[in-house]
């Protein structure tokens, strides 16, 4: 996945100065096979066909960014996730066209080697570096809950940011504080976003990709669309990726048909669960969370929580953990439901059908407008 150095993750310089497609060439990537990786990435940013001679064009002339990425208050299920990258994709690919200069677990220096090594890169990089964030991180007490070599994570945030380029938050925990805010947030959690709302940290782009843990293809999807525009993707208001998170899991949900016919699992184990009934009124949180489980899935597209039966808990939404059971219906009172989630109980089952409706138009016309290209055609464009 990446080249480790004496001092850390450093690199030669000539493989610095190696565009992505001069390094994929090197490595025995045909040509065909990276115009493939160029239509993996335009398909994980949510864009047409037609895009991928345009993102071939910058990727085959862009240099290696350096990345530092750093851990907090998390449990290392961030990192997990992004590992389960499969052969050959965009995860793999994507990892070979950055330089990971600093990651707590995954780079081979430790102690002050660990340390020099993310200074160098913060020294040598300077304004260009990228800043990838999983955890929370504690404010209470000055911060003395999660330190790292000495250093509290307010300060090696602090110290890290001010010279980056842009920031993405890869998890709940970064993006809103997850578990470690949960109440009564004993730590004084907090998620990146807040720190730079407070003033405690420098103010630069940023970009949160929610989940617990995000689906890897997300977090490389993001990568790809700064390596490729140099500029951050359509944003939300809660500064997610309007490709990824544009959608509830309900919309996109296999099981939504049952939904809008009425049709739910009173149990996990009675004839409507084993018939794949909605999960509704089992405490799905499908529609009031915004991600795209129900399309991407897990495990090379393998399933998702609400295809395994189990119904979605809402990780990629802020305050998840303090939203109510996780097997408590949205009709229930849940105490800290937000108004996307009391509009969903609002409307009821009885909209369905014309929500259903309107859905399958949109999809129509969707289908019948999209553009049809084979990689050969790709390789005469």
């Amino acid at each position: 996945m990446m080249v480790m150095g004496i001092k850390g993750n450093q690199l030669p310089e000539q493989d610095r100065e190696e565009t992505l497609e001069q390094r994929l060439k090197r490595q025995g990537v045909s040509r065909r096979g990276f115009l493939k990786f160029c239509a993996a990435a335009a398909s994980a940013m949510a864009l047409p066909p037609s895009m991928v001679p345009a993102i071939a064009a910058a990727l085959g002339s862009v240099t290696r960014p350096s990345v530092i990425w750093l851990s907090f208050q998390e449990c290392t299920g961030c990192t997990e996730s992004l590992t389960r990258s499969h052969l050959p994709t965009i995860e793999s690919l994507i990892f070979d066209a950055i330089s990971l200069d600093y990651h707590h677990t995954l780079q081979a220096a430790a102690g002050q080697a660990a340390e020099e090594a993310r200074e160098m890169a913060m020294e040598k990089f300077k304004g260009e570096y990228l800043v990838l964030v999983d955890g929370s991180v504690p404010m209470a007490d000055g911060g003395i809950y999660s330190t790292i070599a000495g250093i509290s994570n307010i300060d090696m945030l602090r110290d890290t940011v001010e010279n980056a380029a842009a920031v993405i938050s890869v998890g709940s925990c970064a993006a809103f504080g997850g578990l470690p805010n949960a109440e009564p947030n004993p730590t004084g959690a907090v998620g990146i976003g807040d720190l730079m709302e407070m003033g405690e940290i420098a103010s630069k782009p940023l970009i949160n990709v929610p989940g617990c843990p995000p689906i890897p293809v997300v977090i490389t999807g993001v990568i790809a669309h700064y390596l490729t525009f140099g500029t951050i993707p359509e944003l939300d208001h809660l500064h997610r990726p309007k490709s990824f998170y544009g959608d509830t899991i309900h919309d996109r949900c296999y099981r939504r048909t049952f939904y809008d016919q009425g049709k739910f699992a009173e149990s996990f184990d009675d004839e409507g669960a084993r018939l794949g009934w909605c999960l509704y009124k089992l405490g799905c949180k499908g529609p009031t969370t915004h991600n795209v489980c129900a399309t991407t899935k897990w495990n090379e597209g393998t399933s998702f929580p609400i295809e395994s039966g189990h119904g979605c808990i809402g990780c990629s939404e802020p305050k998840f953990w303090d939203a109510g059971g996780f097997y408590e219906a949205l009709s229930e009172p849940t105490g800290a439901l937000g108004t996307a989630a009391k509009t969903a109980v609002g409307v009821g089952v009885a909209a369905g059908a014309l929500s259903a409706w309107q859905n399958l138009s949109k999809r129509s016309g969707a289908a019948a407008e999209r553009e049809k290209v084979t990689i050969d055609d790709l390789e005469q464009k």
